[in-house]
């Protein structure tokens, strides 16, 4: 306990808000997940169903793996304001700007947890010799939420996220598998009580019934994950959401408690927060790549880009003026002719909105 005692001084030094250990044994979990993947709410994500069960058996994932130390890291940036709930929600009512999810407006999550984890990792090892271990951030076939949960990083809220009293859900997640026995920490009850509001409010009503997400209606699957045309009836519900979504965390009552990273990691970048969608959609690919370098948004490339805003144009028409009209309707027109049928298809359809 004196070590444990220890290993969360560290992870706190690192920018970690808190930790905990789970055991190996997530057996319980493979029949929700099977009968998951067999309703298909994976759609594309077809590396969910190669992995099989895998993610339920961390030890087969990474032999050896005796205990999970679990982290969460708050990710608000350290400048958020006191009424940022309200001003995160009021961006869907201007829809001349591109919305992109709080969590991807600074710097790759994976890169920061992953970095720090591996830090966590070497000063434990300083103290008690080399150990085998791995670290991970949605980044592997790991059951990170139900890991989580069942270390007392918080309960599984009805929107399938992690949730905390102290912290909302604005936090990521990540594992330092270890092949050393620690004592697992007790995980905590749920306090959703009788509450719906993220499935009431879900743009697409992508969360089907509670702790139930169908992946193939989630904007963020969507704009992310989703690499061909997005479903014309799903189009006019996205509104001006370019990259991600937080729908289901605005409404949460939970997140009027969700805490400020202490790290600089986080802060939004420049050109990420309230830009026009003209100007967004003028990106070339080597501004899209400049401005995105380190950034979990790179990864889906300039092409997806596009698709996301001109949608989000498609979107926005009546509430724009003549002039952002005008400049948005040459944007898309010179998308016509773009290589990729899949950009070339939104554009005309945006087009045919306005």
């Amino acid at each position: 306990m004196e070590l444990w005692t220890q290993v969360q001084t560290w992870a706190l030094e690192l920018g970690f808000s808190q930790i905990g250990v789970a055991g190996v044994d997530l057996s319980s979990a493979e029949e929700g997940l099977a009968a998951w993947l067999d309703a298909g709410f994976h759609g594309s994500m077809d590396y969910m169903a190669a992995h099989g069960f895998k993610r339920a058996r961390p030890n087969e994932l990474v032999p050896g793996t005796v205990s999970i130390i679990t982290a969460r890291m708050d990710y608000l940036p350290r400048d958020t304001p006191p009424d940022w709930l309200q001003q995160e929600t009021a961006r869907a009512q201007r829809p001349g700007e591109g919305v992109i999810s709080v969590y991807a407006r600074g710097r790759d999550y994976h890169k920061v947890m992953r970095q720090r984890l591996q830090q966590l990792q070497n000063r434990l090892a300083q103290v008690i010799g080399p150990f085998g271990h791995r670290v991970f951030t949605d980044s592997a076939p790991v059951m990170e939420a139900e890991l989580a949960s069942r270390s007392g990083l918080g309960w599984r809220g009805k929107n399938t996220l992690v949730l905390q009293r102290e912290a909302g859900s604005m936090f990521f997640l990540g594992e330092l598998f270890t092949d050393m026995a620690w004592p697992t920490t007790e995980p905590v009850t749920a306090h959703c009580g009788q509450c719906t509001a993220c499935i009431d409010l879900c743009p697409t009503q992508a969360i089907v019934g509670p702790h139930q997400l169908d992946a193939r209606r989630c904007i963020s699957y969507l704009t992310i994950e989703h690499a061909g045309p997005i479903p014309i009836e799903l189009r006019p519900l996205i509104g001006n959401r370019i990259y991600g979504c937080d729908e289901c965390q605005l409404v949460c009552p939970w997140n009027k408690y969700a805490q400020r990273s202490s790290l600089p990691d986080f802060d939004a970048r420049e050109g990420l927060v309230a830009e026009p969608l003209a100007r967004l959609l003028a990106w070339s690919e080597v501004e899209f790549l400049r401005r995105t370098e380190g950034s979990a948004i790179r990864r889906i490339g300039h092409a997806r880009w596009l698709r996301n805003v001109a949608l989000a144009a498609g979107n926005a028409w009546p509430t724009l003026t003549a002039a952002q009209t005008e400049q948005l309707k040459g944007s898309l027109q010179a998308l016509l002719l773009h290589p990729d049928a899949v950009v070339a298809e939104q554009a005309a359809w945006s087009l045919a909105q306005a």
